[in-house]
């Protein structure tokens, strides 16, 4: 009998028993918490009712073979995650060309800055371009400006304009 009993038993004292629990509640206990119900993204603030640039867009930077514009909008809300998009090319009346990167808006700010890299370019050539923004439903958040221009770096140089004219 008393055999069978610390084979039932395991050999556990009430205290190692004490200690299994708690480990397989702990465990437990963290399973729920990394399920992604528990872990949400807050709903997506309501859309702005207009949109509209209020600095930009202009060349950050430029190197022989890629360039970076940005803009600032106010904040167009909506879902978190949006797209700054430009549409290019060297002729200003064929933009056939475009660029988009991913953007997390924060709702905290009344502004948010879009940035666009492009590339593969050509050194020294004046590309042509205008810009917007959406959702990343692709929808577009309402605003796009007029065409602007710049012209990459020649070849081994860069071109920067830091910080923006207004």
């Amino acid at each position: 009998m008393r055999i069978s009993r610390q084979v039932g038993n395991w050999g556990f004292g009430s205290v190692n028993r004490s200690l299994v629990r708690g480990v397989a509640t702990a465990v437990a206990g963290g399973l729920v918490f990394c399920i992604p119900v528990a872990a949400q993204n807050p709903p997506p603030a309501a859309k702005a009712k207009h949109v509209e640039i209020l600095k930009g867009p202009a060349l950050e930077t430029s190197h022989d073979d890629i360039a970076i514009v940005r803009w600032t909008t106010n904040n167009p809300g909506g879902d978190d995650d949006h797209y700054s998009v430009i549409h290019y090319g060297t002729d200003p009346n064929d933009l056939s060309q475009t660029a988009k990167n991913h953007i997390r808006l924060n709702q905290s700010h009344p502004e948010t800055v879009f940035r666009v890299r492009m590339q593969p370019l050509k050194p020294d050539t004046t590309y042509y371009y205008k810009v917007t923004s959406m959702g990343y439903d692709g929808v577009s958040d309402g605003v796009e400006s007029s065409v602007h221009q710049f012209t990459t770096a020649a070849p081994g140089q860069q071109t920067s304009a830091h910080p923006l004219p207004e």
